[in-house]
């Protein structure tokens, strides 16, 4: 059994600090706000799953460091954000493998979506100081393609509505989230 964790940002700034002790599914929802999130994988053949979400509307950044401290680690990052004005989103994602841990797999996919012309920017850094590791990262800043949103309309839906299909596919990626936890988050798409 997993534990399951759910985090609520709303327009702050905030430092999380964890220590993996089991498997672990987090899902971080982000309105307008920065965070500083250090992860430390503790013990041999923990699993981390990361789903960090937000919305952003002035300078924010998301910055994140998961340290395999243990053998047999395995982190999955999934950072998609939503840059709703003009301002800045920043994401800065490390992870860590040290030289003393090995058979880790430490992957990462992290997408930020303009809707105007913002000014965001995605830093993959996987630091891996050992030879058997798995690692991946990928990174995409762009918006959604018209192809999705053609594909949408020609089924007989407004721009309007596709665009609010999209995010929503986006920013809630699991079908396994409890929507009640994240209310005001799903409030917050709505309004977008």
């Amino acid at each position: 059994m997993n534990k399951v964790l759910y985090i609520v940002d709303n327009n702050e700034k905030k430092d999380y600090q964890y220590d993996i002790l089991e498997d672990t599914i987090i899902y971080h929802f982000s309105i307008n706000s920065s965070s500083n999130i250090e992860v430390h994988l503790c013990h041999e053949n923990v699993t981390l799953y990361y789903y960090y979400n937000n919305i952003n509307y002035d300078n924010n950044s998301f910055n994140i460091k998961v340290f395999h401290d243990k053998n047999h680690t395995h982190s999955e990052l999934f950072n998609h954000g939503v840059n709703v004005s003009n301002k800045k989103l920043d994401y800065h994602v490390e992870g860590i493998v040290l030289k003393s841990s090995s058979g880790c797999i430490c992957n990462q996919e992290n997408q930020i979506i303009n809707m105007k012309d913002g000014k965001s920017t995605i830093l993959p850094v996987l630091l891996i100081d050992n030879f058997d590791v798995d690692s991946n990262h990928g990174a995409y800043i762009g918006k959604f393609s018209d192809e999705k949103l053609f594909y949408i309309m020609s089924r007989g839906v407004s721009r309007d509505e596709a665009y609010q299909l999209l995010l929503n596919g986006f920013l809630i990626n699991s079908d396994s989230i409890e929507r009640s936890q994240i209310d005001l988050f799903l409030k917050e798409i709505k309004k977008i």
